[in-house]
C-alpha cells in the first residue's frame, strides 16, 4: 500500500516472538502511511525504521537513552539532520527509529481488552508523530498528539485508545 505522502518504512521483526503475529510488517506499514497522510509535514519519500523487538532490548534501550531501568511499550529516536543528507541531494532524508516491544504490548492489548493489531497501530502511530515532533511533555502538547492519534486510528477503523484509560508514558 503506497501512499504518495508516505516515508519509506523498513519493519524490521529483531525477536522471535513477534513470529506469532504474521501481519505485524503490515499492520504497522498501513499504520504509518495513514499518519503521513494525516498530517502536514513533508515525509515523502524519507526513510524510517521500525524495529519489532522484545522486552529485555526495550528495556536495554530505555535505560540507555532515557535512564530508566524498565521495559516500555514504544521508543521513538528521531533523526536530527538540519540540513540535506550527506551524500548529495539524491540521498534519503532519515525521520528516525521506532522500537515497539512485544510484550509490554502484548499484556497492555490483554489487559484492555484490544485486539492486538488496533494496539500495534496505536503504537506505530504513536512512534511516528514524535519522530515528525509531536511530543506530550505538557497538558496542551498531549492534547494535541492525543487528538491527532484518535483521528489517524478512526481512519484505519480503530476505536479511541484513550477511551478507557490514561495517556501513554
Amino acid at each position: 500500500m503506497s501512499h504518495p505522502t508516505s516515508p519509506i518504512t523498513e519493519v524490521l521483526v529483531a525477536a522471535d516472538c513477534w513470529r506469532s503475529e504474521p501481519d505485524a510488517e503490515t499492520v504497522v506499514q498501513r499504520a504509518i502511511a495513514t499518519a503521513a497522510d494525516a498530517i502536514d509535514a513533508d515525509v515523502a519519500g524519507a526513510e524510517l525504521a521500525v524495529m519489532l523487538t522484545d522486552d529485555p532490548t526495550i528495556r536495554t534501550l530505555n535505560l540507555d537513552w532515557r535512564g530508566i531501568d524498565k521495559p516500555t511499550n514504544v521508543l521513538s529516536f528521531a533523526a536530527s539532520l538540519p540540513a540535506p543528507p550527506q551524500g548529495g541531494e539524491d540521498a534519503p532524508r532519515t525521520l528516525g527509529d521506532i522500537a515497539i516491544a512485544y510484550q509490554t504490548m502484548r499484556k497492555e492489548a490483554d489487559d484492555e481488552h484490544k485486539p492486538f493489531a488496533h494496539h500495534l497501530s496505536h503504537l506505530a502511530v504513536h512512534g511516528f508523530l514524535h519522530l515528525v515532533g509531536y511530543d506530550h511533555e505538557t497538558d496542551d502538547e498531549a492534547e494535541a498528539m492525543e487528538a491527532l492519534e484518535r483521528t489517524i486510528l478512526g481512519q484505519l477503523g480503530i476505536p479511541d485508545p484513550y477511551a478507557e484509560r490514561g495517556r501513554m508514558d
